[in-house]
């Protein structure tokens, strides 16, 4: 065969990349030295990497990983990961530095000191991203720390590719792991981090990550995929080699200069079609591909015409991904075909170019890299998802929304729609936009005064799904009132979902802050507040910058329109102000407060909230986090340290455990019968026990739904032994409802016990 056909060979590609042979920490620094060496040859940087080396060696010292390895071993293959990407040497020596601050005695100054500014701030970038928690439970941290997650992405994209290269070893080596933690880091990789290395272009890391989670969080399915496409692989190697052999003859006898190669489709993707398309792996037919990479953009589209000419086409299944690159600068050209045996096989078509970015993503031209040519307004091009990313955060104050936003655009990333505008210009959109997703990727004024639109030159109503080609108008009148909320219904595109909520929040800003600050009194009257004593500037500043809001009247609105609940504000309020005035009454005072309460039998003062408490007069109530009292109850108050008394169940653990002398504080307290407790809401919270069952959480929100109550968390854990544990909180007006909604819960399939907390 000519030499012109540069590389014909079946790549099986493995996808759970087997852990490297076990290997001395040297051994490991020697092979990444060779690969640094292979595209950045200079003595000079690889005299800083070795410093790094010796120093995270030195720093972590005789700790140790789960698998029993020194843990240096994790930061090598940190930068052999890295280095894979051929990044430059600052995201080098970080990978091998990545754990030192957090894991070590090592300060940031000492960093600075050994390294410089540029090294520590990647390290402390990849530290803070470290300890985020993204637990699906707990939307608002979970959107907090994406927040940060995104921001420390924005200061330097490295950082994120560092992160993306230890979670990748970390996935590598999760069978060292308790089986709930292997579930949880898989679940949060298929949700956070392939989604951001997708987005970012890596597929080299994405299709990994993809088939590590899969291992873990559907066990038998990907042990059915491994075991029949090893099966099939062993039948037909040889079909496939002949195949590839045949192509590249083809290739050749045009002229072409080509690196063929054959491999095996990787096991997620599969997995994806299984369940798409509800089939079994036999009937998956595109198992395999082959891959032809040429020298020049002519070349890919000279070898497609030879390959069509050869075998027949599958309708449908051609896609030209060079003339419209997906939004990650993903180039190729897709086609299915029908092989000598009737058997379907996907080619694809690319320039080394192209192959590159397709592997590395952003990291193949990263602009950090010394002597790097093209345009820099590409680069930043290929961080525009990034960019959009940030004018959320800047736009969306509710947390919750930000969520969803975020989790929508990178779950309907990998399908686009390609159309055009009258003038020519190309639209990518996910698939199954409308016209009103075009009009709002346009700008948001041209989606705020649309009308109609036209496609093709014909009208078309606004619910019509643009097709690929597609030519799209928008109709505009100055006249509009603006977009209809059954818009949000229609509309696929994240970016226009959040510009049409942005439209609704600003035309109803001062009808929602006037809302959000009447929620937040009638809140603190049924629970006996005194908001003056809480509402001061300080502990606003406070609340707001935790949340995010740039302002207080922001923080308002938010509640107006339902994104954040008042109770959350007022507590956050009230825990600051508590911290403020714990000591104003000593030991002594509060014993001889309650004593003399005991003196004067008889006297039962009701306050505010619809207590009545012994012997007190004008008392601030508050009721307990701990057990949630609730009108019906048996109560009984203790009196705190300057903070008036607080409200307890009798059967409260934190009562029944009260030390001897502590008990000196107690007083009779009881429901009002005429106030209170008939309008007031008052929080209950609940553990559920369950066998663990798809579909458990959806019954249980049916039936707080049918009963009118509003949940306020709820969270989750499963045991090793498959039950699971619900907690939740939510508003009630009394023991009669809990009683009604515990029994109504009973009688849902799995439930095996339910209780009130005490504490």
């Amino acid at each position: 065969m000519s030499e012109e056909v540069r590389n014909v060979k079946i790549e099986n590609h493995g996808v759970i990349p087997k852990e490297e042979e076990q290997a001395l920490p040297e051994e490991l620094y020697a092979r990444l030295v060779d690969k640094i060496r292979h595209y950045h040859p200079s003595a000079d940087e690889m005299a800083l990497i070795k410093k790094a080396y010796e120093f995270a060696r030195d720093a972590h010292g005789d700790q140790r990983r789960k698998s029993g390895e020194p843990y240096i071993i994790h930061p090598l293959h940190t930068a052999l990961i890295l280095a894979d990407l051929e990044l430059d040497k600052e995201s080098i020596m970080a990978g091998l530095l990545h754990d030192v601050m957090e894991d070590t005695s090592v300060t940031r100054a000492r960093m600075i000191q050994e390294f410089g500014e540029e090294v520590t701030d990647l390290v402390d970038g990849v530290t803070k991203l470290t300890k985020l928690d993204y637990d699906m439970d707990k939307v608002e941290e979970q959107a907090e720390n994406l927040r940060k997650m995104f921001l420390a992405m924005a200061k330097d994209i490295r950082v994120i590719l560092i992160k993306l290269a230890d979670r990748l070893h970390n996935m590598r080596t999760l069978q060292y792991m308790s089986p709930e933690k292997q579930k949880e880091k898989s679940r949060e990789t298929m949700d956070i981090y392939s989604p951001i290395a997708d987005r970012l272009g890596i597929s080299k890391i994405k299709i990994e990550l993809d088939d590590l989670a899969l291992r873990y969080l559907e066990p038998d399915k990907y042990r059915e995929i491994v075991d029949g496409v090893h099966e099939r692989l062993e039948h037909r190697e040889e079909f496939m080699s002949d195949l590839i052999a045949e192509v590249a003859g083809h290739v050749e006898k045009a002229g072409i200069k080509a690196t063929i190669d054959g491999r095996v489709k990787h096991y997620f993707s599969i997995y994806k079609k299984m369940v798409n398309q509800n089939k079994m792996l036999d009937q998956i037919y595109d198992v395999f591909a082959i891959r032809i990479i040429v020298d020049s953009v002519m070349e890919c589209y000279g070898a497609l015409g030879i390959i069509h000419e050869k075998y027949t086409p599958v309708p449908g299944r051609f896609k030209d991904y060079i003339a419209m690159p997906k939004q990650n600068m993903y180039q190729s050209l897709h086609t299915t075909l029908i092989g000598p045996n009737g058997q379907p096989f996907e080619i694809q078509i690319r320039t080394m170019e192209m192959h590159k970015t397709a592997e590395y993503g952003i990291a193949a031209h990263w602009k950090y890299k010394e002597n790097i040519t093209g345009d820099s307004n590409n680069e930043e091009q290929k961080i525009a998802w990034l960019r959009q990313i940030l004018e959320w955060q800047r736009d969306l104050s509710d947390n919750h929304e930000f969520l969803n936003l975020l989790k929508d655009d990178l779950n309907m990333f990998s399908e686009n729609v390609y159309c055009f505008t009258p003038n020519g210009d190309l639209k990518n959109l996910p698939n199954g936009s409308t016209p009103i997703d075009f009009a709002y990727s346009i700008h948001s004024a041209v989606g705020n005064k649309m009308i109609g639109a036209r496609v093709n030159g014909k009208m078309v109503n606004i619910d019509y799904q643009i097709q690929n080609g597609d030519r799209v108008e928008i109709v505009t009148s100055n006249n509009s009132s603006g977009p209809s909320m059954d818009w949000l219904k229609i509309v696929k595109s994240t970016q226009a979902k959040n510009k049409i909520n942005q439209w609704f929040k600003q035309q109803n800003r001062e009808e929602n802050v006037v809302k959000g600050k009447e929620l937040v009194e009638k809140y603190c009257k049924a629970k006996g507040i005194q908001l003056p004593e809480i509402l001061k500037p300080e502990y606003m500043e406070k609340v707001r910058l935790k949340y995010s809001y740039k302002d207080w009247d922001s923080l308002m609105a938010s509640i107006g329109h339902g994104g954040l609940k008042e109770g959350q504000i007022v507590n956050k309020l009230l825990d600051l102000y508590d911290k403020d005035h714990q000591k104003e009454m000593t030991d002594e005072e509060v014993l001889d407060a309650a004593q003399e309460n005991r003196k004067q039998n008889g006297q039962r003062t009701s306050s505010k909230s619809g207590i009545i408490v012994e012997g007190m007069d004008d008392v601030a109530v508050r009721f307990s986090k701990c057990c949630g009292p609730v009108p019906g109850d048996e109560i009984v108050g203790f009196v705190t340290r300057g903070r008036g008394v607080s409200i307890h169940r009798t059967d409260c653990i934190n009562i029944l455990n009260l030390p001897d002398f502590d008990r000196a504080r107690l007083i009779e307290a009881s429901w009002a019968a005429d106030e209170g407790a008939q309008d007031g809401k008052y929080m209950a919270e609940i553990a559920i026990y369950a066998h663990n069952r798809v579909g458990i959480l959806a019954d249980l929100s049916k039936v707080f739904t049918e009963r009118n109550i509003d949940v306020v968390t709820m969270s989750s854990r499963i045991s090793k032994s498959e039950i699971a544990t619900i907690s939740m909180a939510f508003e009630i007006q009394g023991t009669d409802e809990l009683n009604g909604l515990i029994a109504k819960i009973r009688t849902i399939d799995s439930i095996i016990d339910i209780e009130r907390t005490t504490g």
